[in-house]
């Protein structure tokens, strides 16, 4: 089980993924072929893909790099309100002190961390962040408050 994010450039995205958030550099494969054709239903296909787990900073869903080498990548404007995957979440124990430091590295957030009491609904207490990667993909930062 994995999330995949296509991406415009694999190498840029393994180094903000990996040197940025931390997260573990597992490798990279190159699929071509005439199952690689049938998979994505694009002929000529050529795709690659790196692997990259979570990490002491931030715990992460496995995630999946997916560059298509055959053709343009087309960016889309990521929105929240947009049907599709609308973020990628990682959680982290210090939100302000991971905001800081990402900050500092100039990633773009969408606002300051702020809090949130959902005690009412069955939920706790946490603290939120939404910020983008290189394509401007939303990612979030989620601290759990106890």
């Amino acid at each position: 089980m994995h999330i995949g994010l296509t991406v415009s450039d694999i190498d840029v995205s393994v180094d903000f993924y990996s040197n940025l958030l931390g997260l573990n550099y597992e490798g990279n494969v190159v699929m071509e072929g005439p199952e690689t054709d049938i998979l994505f239903n694009k002929k000529g296909c050529k795709v690659k893909l790196a692997y990259l787990n979570g990490s002491n900073l931030v715990s992460a869903p496995p995630i999946e790099l997916i560059q298509f080498s055959s053709e343009k990548c087309e960016k889309s404007q990521s929105s929240l309100t947009k049907t599709s995957i609308s973020e990628v979440c990682f959680r982290v124990d210090d939100i302000d002190a991971s905001y800081k430091e990402l900050s500092e590295k100039g990633i773009e957030f969408l606002s300051a961390p702020q809090f949130f009491d959902f005690s009412k609904q069955g939920f706790g207490k946490s603290k939120a962040v939404y910020f983008k990667d290189p394509d401007g993909i939303i990612l979030e930062l989620l601290e759990v408050i106890k």
